[in-house]
């Protein structure tokens, strides 16, 4: 049987977070036996593991390890493992310290690091990214592969990095659909459609990587040429208000309904007609993928298809909502998609 550790800062909500949950709780424990190191005790995603995985804590790890060169901060910290060997350590947080450290010094055969975004845009945009890059870059070397997530990835870390001669591994984000299919029987609280619209939903965190001030204003002129179009944002962060804000600016607030997050988005996708994504960039969108099993046509910019197989995206997008119908809706069960995620992940185990 294959050991694997998994190495994870938290379990609370985000897109990494979800996708760990999803593979987490989809892998064949016949076959694998899988430890997930967590640094931080908090709220899970309501999800109930297979009683097979194994969670264990890591002790706390001061916060200003992160701004300390990483071969220092490797040297100084020190964690509980077990003797054992693993096959497999995998940083899937990439980029935590204590996930980095963990992953780096606990008795493995191989260790890999998931890249999760584009980090050439990450480091363009974000100067706390930066900060921390410049103290954790470090840590490239102590790995034997990398896993990006969508293969938009591969090349900007290897630019950004200066990482040469070890091997990319493609495996995108595991969708588990069988929960999407569970939870969009349920009944959405507070929704009211008018049937009469076409109602666009959005998924995700309201941040600046996410694009949702490009959204309201593609929204916003789109509305110039229609009155039913209504537009269903789930999602919480720090740009809400400013997006409050700005859809009152455009005249559209009545037009677009913050849902704010919600433990269950699927059962208001189900509900809607389309779903609508400008995102500046991405690792590999979970959002648009949960669409895609739900059925609903997709509305994506253009830049989004490099971070998603076999999406294609609208070159206008003001024009695809003035545009748009109803469509029938063509669920997708993503067998093939998920099948191979599990493939790839024994196999970095095995080699």
């Amino acid at each position: 049987m294959l050991k694997i550790a998994v190495f994870q800062n938290d379990l609370g909500v985000g897109g990494i977070q979800k996708s760990l949950v999803n593979l987490l709780s989809n892998l064949d424990y016949s076959r694998v036996q899988v430890d997930l190191y967590l640094s931080v005790r908090g709220e899970f995603w309501p999800v109930s593991f297979p009683k097979e995985l194994n969670i264990r804590y890591l002790s706390p790890t001061p916060r200003f390890y992160s701004f300390v060169p990483f071969d220092l901060a490797r040297r100084c910290l020190r964690y509980d493992f077990p003797a054992e060997s693993y096959d497999l350590a995998i940083d899937f947080n990439s980029y935590q310290c204590s996930c980095a450290v963990g992953a780096t010094t606990v008795p493995a055969k191989r260790r890999v690091m998931w890249i999760h975004n584009n980090v050439e845009i990450k480091l363009r945009d974000e100067w706390k990214y930066r900060v921390l890059w410049h103290f954790f870059k470090g840590k490239f070397k102590y790995y034997d592969d990398f896993v990006p997530v969508s293969r938009a990835l591969g090349e900007p870390f290897r630019r950004a990095s200066g990482v040469t001669g070890k091997p990319f591994t493609v495996i995108q984000n595991y969708i588990d659909v069988t929960e999407i299919r569970r939870k969009e029987q349920e009944e959405p609280v507070g929704l009211s459609l008018d049937k009469s619209c076409l109602n666009f939903v959005a998924l995700g965190r309201l941040c600046h990587q996410k694009g949702y001030d490009i959204m309201l204003d593609t929204f916003a002129r789109a509305c110039e040429s229609r009155d039913d179009l209504r537009l269903y944002i789930i999602g919480d962060g720090p740009d809400r208000a400013a997006l409050e804000a700005q859809a009152a600016e455009r005249g559209i607030s009545s037009k677009v309904t913050f849902l704010g997050n919600q433990p269950n988005p699927y059962c208001y996708m189900t509900h809607m007609d389309a779903f609508l994504s400008t995102s500046r960039y991405e690792g590999q969108p979970l959002n648009i993928m949960e669409a895609m099993a739900v059925g609903l046509p997709l509305y994506c910019s253009k830049n989004l298809e490099q971070y998603t197989e076999g999406l294609v995206g609208r070159e206008d997008l003001v024009r695809a909502l003035t545009e748009a119908t109803r469509e029938d809706k063509r669920p997708d069960d993503l067998l093939a998609y998920n099948r191979t995620i599990l493939q790839r992940i024994e196999e970095l185990a095995e080699n």
